[in-house]
């Protein structure tokens, strides 16, 4: 049986442009017809490793880290409202939206992966986070998700505690960075090649092609 293309997603829950990337990868899978040749694993990437507790306003983080003003802001948003749209995703920005701290998604994420739920999760989050307006840092949140997608929300939660667990997703979070990963998404193939940020959906084709169909013999 011939071996499945392995694809690692780094990411973070609340990178919007994660969600478009990952929904053009699976709308590639899905066109080529190789659902069953595909591996997918999520990788942790924290946008804001140093995010405090409370969280901050969004427009405020945005300012501060990257210089953007209010009126830049709007229109980027409404880029990714449009380009989610284009994939069945709502962003829903709203006024007083706050970045929040995802270490606890990511630990949760590794647990998830056991049960082959990894994805299944990851959209979960995301979904909350960015089209229902909620806090994905906060436990009764993170319970319901994991409820949501038929995990032992008891049993998971309690790896929150777990030094072990925790130390898995830094030394995973470490690999990556050490490996060059400064922006997400970065997808990458069979750990072989790998590309940056929401490439469209032909791109993809393109990489999953070389990679699963049989290459020509040559005379």
């Amino acid at each position: 049986m011939k071996d499945k293309l392995k694809i690692d997603i780094v990411s973070d829950v609340v990178c919007p442009w994660c969600t478009v990337g990952y929904k053009h990868l699976q709308k590639a899978i899905e066109d080529l017809n190789i659902e069953d040749q595909i591996e997918i694993e999520w990788q942790p990437f924290e946008l804001n490793p140093h995010m405090p507790e409370e969280g901050q306003d969004l427009t405020e983080h945005i300012t501060q880290k990257y210089g953007s003003t209010p009126e830049q802001q709007k229109v980027s948003r409404q880029r990714l409202v449009d380009a989610g749209n284009n994939v069945g995703f709502t962003f829903d920005y709203f006024d007083g939206m706050r970045v929040v701290n995802t270490f606890n998604a990511h630990v949760l994420l590794e647990y998830a992966k056991q049960f082959g739920k990894q994805t299944e999760l990851k959209m979960r989050l995301t979904t909350a986070f960015f089209s229902e307006r909620k806090d994905v840092s906060k436990e009764d949140v993170l319970k319901q998700a994991l409820l949501d997608v038929g995990l032992n929300a008891e049993e998971a939660l309690a790896k929150l505690k777990d030094d072990d667990a925790r130390f898995e997703v830094q030394r995973n979070k470490q690999y990556w960075q050490n490996l060059g990963v400064r922006s997400v998404p970065t997808v990458v193939f069979n750990r072989k090649e790998a590309v940056t940020g929401a490439q469209p959906i032909e791109v993809f084709k393109s990489i999953l092609k070389e990679f699963t169909q049989p290459k020509a013999i040559k005379a």
